[in-house]
């Protein structure tokens, strides 16, 4: 696992010092895909070991109170050389959006790309909310929504200020269509390291109707 380096789903904690930092990483591990941290290993990928009480009581204040809603989390530990690495693993979260709260009390989302934490965008926000809610989604299939869809099946990748002007719409409304689109699977999401953009699904087909 070490040889594999910090990627999306890695992260190497030389020792945890306060709960609030590392709540980020559970956070964003839980708001994408997953992941583990590995406690007692430096950013080089050495093994310099931890005191796995102690570590285990800050994960698990940053899990409970410094995320929210809660980030469930499993350990196991590892031995080798006489150091100890604690393994942290946390499932993607079917509970998103989740928070972790800064030195100045703010409720933050965050997702993970590549090897870093980076804050969530409203959209995303506004997604996941959506996707909670048990009554479902109703959108209008306007005019406006059909020149987005067509316009994506033409151009790859779109950034919500792009999107807005392909459709002579403001930004805001812009991303109330993404919105409605991606909550439902029409759209989805691609991070990269200029920002998020756009596509159409993979199992979406644009009829002739629609074009």
């Amino acid at each position: 696992m070490i040889r594999e380096g910090e990627h999306q789903q890695q992260d190497f904690k030389f020792c945890i010092n306060v709960s609030r930092k590392i709540a980020r990483s559970l956070v964003a591990f839980a708001n994408t895909d997953g992941g583990r941290l590995l406690i007692g290993v430096k950013d080089n990928g050495n093994i310099a070991g931890v005191q796995t009480d102690e570590e285990y009581y800050m994960i698990e204040a940053a899990a409970k109170l410094y995320s929210k809603p809660e980030i469930p989390f499993e350990t196991c530990q590892w031995h080798t050389d006489g150091k100890t690495v604690l393994q942290i693993d946390i499932p993607p979260s079917p509970n998103k959006p989740h928070y972790a709260k800064d030195e100045n009390h703010r409720w933050l989302a965050y997702v993970r790309f590549e090897d870093q934490n980076i804050l969530a965008n409203r959209i995303l926000l506004e997604v996941w909310k959506k996707k909670q809610k048990s009554h479902g989604v109703f959108i209008r299939y306007t005019e406006e929504e059909q020149k987005l869809l067509h316009y994506l099946s033409v151009h790859e990748k779109l950034n919500p200020g792009r999107v807005a002007r392909a459709i002579s719409v403001s930004r805001w409304k812009a991303e109330r269509i993404l919105i409605n689109l991606i909550t439902i699977g029409v759209i989805e999401v691609e991070q990269s390291a200029d920002g998020l953009h756009y596509h159409l699904a993979n199992t979406f087909v644009l009829s002739e109707s629609n074009k």
